[in-house]
């Protein structure tokens, strides 16, 4: 058996230096330009530093995963339901698919004046534009993995004499949960687009409404910057989440992929 190698880079160290390098790269490139149309990346540091003294980086930070995780569950807990019943039923396909795909190609950004005529300016407005955002996606998802099961798995529990109900519990589910997961991964990282977009115009708090706020509060760029980093972090650290639910084999109902 071969020993570690003990002068291996681990392997978060290539990512580090490499944001490190765009880091010098930015430092260099603002410094040779006589106006500055970006802040330096310590303008940037600074100023998430100054959110953070401030109480706001926490605040909205919070405001936003908020409206994320109530519009993101409201939309699983309906679109994965409706998406098994029109992947498995043929009536239900024919029934409500026409409309969902009538629905699908209009961007949640389409929706904001609807949302704010219906729900005011508020937190129930980007909710609702989160859900539609994350929704539809999901029906998709929950319907392909659906019709992707392969018809052996469902003649085998049939030919155990399975009910419909015991055949999709221990048949479906468990087949469609990896794919379901995946998609649940990608929502969740479209939900988190809609929110912040959301929150440019439908609400006044979240990492969104700071950015323009900063923007037209003497057009700190510093801090406009700073709430794109921050974003783009909890992003970040949103998918690593989703990933790891990914590796979980429990939530599969006992699948394998073995």
């Amino acid at each position: 058996m071969q020993g570690k190698n003990p002068l291996k880079a681990p392997p978060w160290l290539r990512p580090v230096v490499f944001i490190a390098f765009l880091l010098v790269i930015w430092q260099i490139a603002i410094g040779r330009q006589p106006v500055h149309l970006l802040p330096s990346p310590w303008e940037v540091a600074r100023g998430i530093v100054d959110l953070a003294r401030e109480g706001l980086l926490l605040k909205y930070s919070v405001a936003s995963l908020f409206r994320v995780t109530w519009g993101f569950l409201s939309a699983a807990v309906l679109a994965v339901p409706i998406g098994l019943a029109i992947g498995w039923y043929r009536r239900g396909e024919m029934a409500l698919n026409p409309l969902i795909q009538i629905l699908r190609p209009i961007s949640p950004l389409a929706w904001i004046p609807i949302a704010i005529l219906w729900f005011g300016v508020g937190d129930m407005a980007a909710i609702f534009l989160i859900f539609l955002g994350s929704f539809f996606p999901l029906v998709l998802t929950t319907v392909n993995a659906v019709q992707g099961v392969p018809a052996v798995y469902v003649n085998a529990g049939r030919n155990f004499g399975l009910s419909p109900a015991a055949l999709i519990y221990r048949v479906l589910y468990p087949a469609v949960i990896p794919q379901l997961i995946t998609g649940l991964r990608i929502t969740l990282g479209v939900a988190w687009l809609v929110v912040v977009a959301a929150e440019m115009i439908a609400v006044n708090s979240g990492l969104g409404f700071l950015i323009i706020d900063a923007r037209n509060a003497g057009n700190r760029y510093d801090l406009v910057v700073a709430g794109m980093v921050v974003i783009g972090v909890i992003g970040v650290l949103l998918d690593l989440g989703m990933r790891s639910l990914e590796r979980v084999k429990s939530l599969s109902w006992g699948y394998s992929e073995d």
